[in-house]
């Protein structure tokens, strides 16, 4: 089958003008048109309250076909008639269609899985978001425990069938990977995360009713659950694992070159190539690279740049020595963080976040932090900090850390976006990388301008967190697209940052499992930079920091490309 990267031309106007009867009449009948795709869409993909999606070759086919007709539909609007808020909702409709459409045409639901984890530990956080409340919630999600056996042994078998046509994940990056399947087994079904759910009863279920439905909920766990996830730990060990690819590199599966510059495309939404990027990514590690070097000669280190990095990965002073140590430190810097934001930006989100660590069952493999935000209004975000490995947590990288994660980052992006009431739901819940993971860099960026590395070695962390991104531009696309090995792409991160050596292994091994999502931080990040450069030089005095960042963040996550328009209607109207 022949594939082709569509890159989206974005045509925003200034949110400003006036709207005509013919263009309300457009703007009407598209409305109605985007609210049956995002409807139907969701249908497609958010599980039912009484059982997990169906994952056959049937329903997958069939979904297939609906977005295939639905993007027909989207690309026949005249998009130039819409108000520029309706061409934001077009554009990232198509682009979610997208996205979906490329996807199963590449067959990636082959390979449900990255390094970090897959299908099995998306079913047990599904499951555990679950909103319990009455007795018809408890019985709805017993049921759907029941369904776990069916809907993992789907997984597998198009894991089978992978097998069998060479596309896999890469057997290098599957090392330990059955451990996070096996922590979800439990001998005594209390103890299961399947079970938290019955650990409180709610006031609304009698006791009588209650121990019975603690009953059913062990033995569903016992006799259905934990088989199931028994089934797919012996598959990967003694099937998946043994036969996976010994190859690294998106381009040698098959049609490897035009899904690796189409998740290339998909995620940082620029139209690039790899080879451009590639070379965007020696260009900042050079740069970054004398920056750092500034820092070590200021310190009168008399070692070499290496042995600086063997320094800081070996002293104890930069490691903590509990896991409660780690977790205050990381609470400390979020509080200290969230007093700088009101110089800094007009509109806060009312969504509070809190600090955890990442769930034991996946931290072995799981990376060094990562922000969950709330899925609705009575749930707070949360920061999450890996305590796994203490002697690999340094804490000159917590502050960048905290400010990606937690604020102004992730949490206050993401929540902001959530909170956009005049926004449709499929806008509130939209999340592209190149923007999301570019505001998070860009967030550290801005901790200098709030005095957060307040000595030489955490300011080292923010500049080893930049080049960590920086050298993923290099690694990624040369794993991926000029034939690097996976050692030759370790070396490389591993010389030119401070991360520990099991970041660095664990980092690697999540951009060969999956392929260019890494790339979407630094560029989006570089676009930001420029666009408020941009900002700044012609507005002169009008420029004001808190605007900027309302301008940026007030759409939700959007294409790069929209938010260009959109700084530069900014520009136009304070001009």
């Amino acid at each position: 089958m022949r594939r082709v990267i569509i890159i989206v031309s974005f045509m925003v106007g200034l949110t400003g003008c006036v709207s005509t009867p013919r263009q309300a009449g457009v703007d009407k009948q598209f409305s109605l048109l985007a609210s049956n795709v995002w409807q139907g869409e969701s249908k497609l993909t958010v599980a039912q309250p009484d059982r997990l999606p169906d994952m056959s070759p049937a329903a997958l086919a069939a979904r297939q076909q609906q977005r295939l007709n639905w993007q027909q539909q989207l690309q026949q609007v005249n998009v130039a008639e819409l108000s520029a808020q309706n061409q934001i909702n077009h554009a990232i409709l198509l682009y979610r269609l997208a996205n979906q459409i490329d996807e199963y045409q590449f067959n990636a639901h082959l390979t449900p899985l990255t390094s970090e984890s897959g299908f099995h530990t998306s079913v047990a956080m599904l499951l555990q978001g679950s909103v319990l409340r009455q007795a018809g919630d408890y019985e709805n999600y017993l049921k759907k425990l029941a369904t776990v056996p069916d809907y993992m042994q789907q997984q597998t078998d198009w894991m089978r069938q992978g097998l069998l046509t060479g596309i896999t994940q890469p057997k290098a990056v599957l090392a330990g990977f059955e451990q996070s399947i096996s922590s979800y087994i439990t001998i005594d079904a209390p103890a299961s995360v399947f079970y938290k759910p019955f650990i409180t009863k709610p006031e609304s279920i009698n006791d009588a009713d209650w121990q019975q439905l603690q009953q059913r909920a062990q033995h569903v766990i016992l006799t259905e659950v934990n088989p199931a996830y028994q089934a797919y730990y012996n598959f990967m060990l003694q099937d998946y694992i043994p036969a996976a690819r010994t190859t690294i590199a998106a381009s040698d599966l098959p049609d490897g070159a035009a899904f690796y510059q189409n998740r290339l495309a998909h995620y940082t939404t620029l139209d690039l190539t790899p080879l451009q990027v590639h070379n965007m990514g020696l260009t900042e590690v050079k740069r970054i690279r004398a920056e750092m070097q500034t820092i070590i000669d200021g310190l009168e280190f008399t070692g070499s740049f290496a042995d600086f990095i063997q320094f800081l990965r070996t002293d104890p002073q930069f490691y903590p020595q509990t896991e409660q140590e780690l977790m205050r430190y990381a609470a400390w810097l979020s509080k200290q963080a969230d007093a700088q934001l009101p110089r800094l930006f007009k509109t806060l989100p009312r969504t509070p976040y809190g600090v955890v660590p990442v769930p034991a069952e996946i931290a072995p493999k799981y990376t060094t932090g990562r922000y969950s935000g709330a899925s609705r209004d009575d749930q707070a975000g949360f920061y999450w900090v890996n305590t796994y490995a203490l002697n690999r947590r340094p804490l000159y990288e917590m502050p960048a850390l905290t400010l990606h994660e937690a604020v102004p980052g992730h949490h206050l992006q993401i929540s902001l976006a959530r909170e956009q009431a005049s926004l449709p739901d499929y806008r509130r819940s939209f999340y592209t990388s190149a923007f999301g993971e570019g505001w998070g860099l860009y967030a550290e960026y801005l901790g200098l301008e709030m005095g957060f590395y307040d000595d030489p070695y955490a300011n080292f962390g923010r500049l080893t967190y930049e080049m960590w991104r920086a050298a993923r531009l290099v690694v990624d696309t040369g794993m991926h697209s000029m034939g690097w090995s996976r050692q030759q792409a370790i070396d490389f991160l591993a010389q030119n940052t401070a991360l520990s050596m099991h970041n660095v292994t664990t980092e690697i091994d999540r951009y060969i499992s999956w392929p260019a999502q890494a790339l979407s931080y630094k560029l989006g990040e570089l676009t930001i930079r420029r666009l408020r450069l941009d900002a700044e030089q012609k507005l002169g005095d009008k420029f004001d920091i808190r605007i900027f960042h309302d301008v940026v963040l007030s759409n939700g996550s959007v294409p790069l490309a929209v938010l260009e328009q959109q700084v530069a209607a900014y520009i136009a109207a304070q001009q």
